[in-house]
């Protein structure tokens, strides 16, 4: 089979590998079709890593992913991949946070090689069939929909609550059209990209600034109050501070973004005189069934997509992406409708 691997910062490359052997009991064998990258994919190709998780020997990347499965349960049929192999048995997995995990396994990452090939073998619990209506990009773009839907679960996000969505790459922008699905009466977006900024607009945010004048502009429509919840999704310390400046007392922060450095930082006078409250968004926790559900009535998730590239040409992929000149580049592997050869 052909497989990208990442061996170092901006160091990609596309080769044959032995195909997965026999899948064992519980697991099937799997053809992937499209792969989404992420932007803590980009974090691993450009900066070797995230946090104090670097490269230590190449690996596969990719973890939104869509596949058909070959071997087990749903044999024959299009499935979404939910990335994160958690124990299941721990203190956190018990009560269902398996996103907790402190020995969750995470395509991609570390020694657990992710989507950026043809064949993989995965768990059978964590694969989810795709309806007919939804095309293998959507199916591989479900896993970011299910992170923006634990973003807004932990924002505690009550009906008609204004909401500020800092960040509108793929994520934000999911984030903005979950907020209004869970009963928003006003979604804002700050992002300092134009064309990002009119995704937001087209995906229902209510109004979409710059950084540089989203806080005032933020306390002029809320009549100097500021929004009750603020999800933040970009990874940078000045994101971070918009989202305090912008945040009535009281308000509700999700911290979603992943940043370059191993610290963030804000002004914790201002944050302590709002008494706000800080929650960290990990990944998702089992948001496929909703993600799925959305993505069926609500959200088009296709037309995120405004970048493809096929596997050979995977290392082209993380440099568009990279580049921030659209908003969603996947990797497509094979057509799922088609039937499987090779």
């Amino acid at each position: 089979m052909i497989a990208a691997r990442l061996h170092g910062v901006g160091d990609l490359r596309v080769a044959a590998e032995p195909d997965p052997g026999p899948p064992p009991p519980g697991w099937s064998l799997l053809a992937v079709t499209s792969v989404g990258i992420c932007g803590s994919d980009l974090h691993w190709f450009t900066d070797g890593g995230i946090g104090e998780n670097r490269i230590d020997q190449p690996v596969v990347p990719g973890h939104e992913f869509a596949a058909v499965a070959v071997t087990g349960p749903h044999a024959g049929r299009r499935v979404a991949v939910d990335p994160a192999i958690a124990c299941e048995t721990c203190e956190f997995c018990r009560p269902g946070h398996q996103n907790l995990c402190p020995t969750v396994c995470f395509a991609g990452h570390g020694t657990l090689d992710g989507a950026l090939r043809e064949y993989l073998v995965w768990p059978d619990h964590l694969l989810h069939p795709l309806p007919d209506e939804l095309s293998d990009d959507a199916g591989a773009l479900l896993e970011p929909l299910g992170v923006a839907i634990h973003a807004v679960g932990l924002s505690h996000l009550s009906p008609g609550a204004d909401v500020l969505v800092v960040g509108a790459g793929p994520i934000g922008v999911l984030a903005v059209q979950v907020a209004r699905a869970s009963g928003a009466g006003r979604v804002f977006a700050v992002e300092p990209l134009a064309h990002r900024r009119a995704t937001a607009s087209r995906s229902g945010a209510d109004a979409a600034w710059t950084p540089e004048e989203a806080v005032d502009a933020i306390i002029d429509a809320t009549s100097g109050r500021g929004v009750d919840v603020a999800i933040e999704l970009a990874g940078t310390d000045a994101a971070i501070d918009c989202a305090v400046a912008a945040a009535r007392p009281g308000a509700r922060v999700a911290l979603g973004g992943i940043p370059s450095h191993d610290r963030s930082s804000f002004l914790a006078a201002t944050a302590r005189r709002k008494g706000l409250t800080f929650a960290m968004v990990r990944r998702m926790n089992d948001t496929y069934p909703r993600a799925i559900a959305l993505a069926s009535s609500t959200i088009d998730l296709d037309v995120l997509v405004t970048d493809r590239h096929p596997l050979d040409d995977a290392a082209k992929a993380f440099a568009a992406a990279a580049e921030r000149h659209g908003d969603k580049v996947v990797v497509a592997i094979r057509d799922g409708r088609a039937p499987l050869s090779g």
